[in-house]
């Protein structure tokens, strides 16, 4: 069975935010897949999504200095600042990390480890909402 929707995720500061309880709120139907996947495509290019660990906001922020320091923010020798300074910064980052993710959907949950969870990475100073279609496909139990 097939499933799309489209969940849109509120503003949010510039940095790294564990989204995973919000997605699967949002798509309650995940509970009767058996077997399936879940893909995630974030209809952004100045924001992210990655995999990494749900416990420790600690590293959420070393992600943000991490990155800061890969990609500064006024760098010379770049054109591209229509939407302002951060502007560019965001769309290298994108790049870096993806806008997509496969999950694998086992027992009506996400598959994932123990430690791990789902980040928006916010590359914008002031990003706005963003929006996630949401794609299920599976065997429904």
């Amino acid at each position: 069975m097939w499933l799309q929707r489209v969940i849109t995720l509120g503003a949010r500061a510039r940095g790294f935010h564990l989204v995973t309880d919000e997605l699967v709120a949002a798509l309650p139907e995940l509970r009767a897949y058996r077997v399936g996947l879940l893909h995630l495509w974030l209809q952004h290019t100045s924001a992210s999504l990655t995999v990494n660990e749900n416990a420790d906001g600690a590293v959420r922020r070393d992600f943000e200095r991490f990155f800061n320091r890969l990609v500064p923010q006024g760098a010379e020798g770049y054109e591209h600042d229509y939407e302002g300074p951060d502007d560019l910064p965001a769309h290298f980052k994108s790049s870096l990390l993806g806008c997509q993710l496969s999950l694998p959907i086992t027992s009506g949950q996400l598959a994932l480890g123990t430690w791990q969870g789902i980040y928006l990475g916010e590359h914008r100073d002031r990003g706005g909402a963003r929006r996630v279609l949401a794609t299920l496909q599976g065997e429904l139990a």
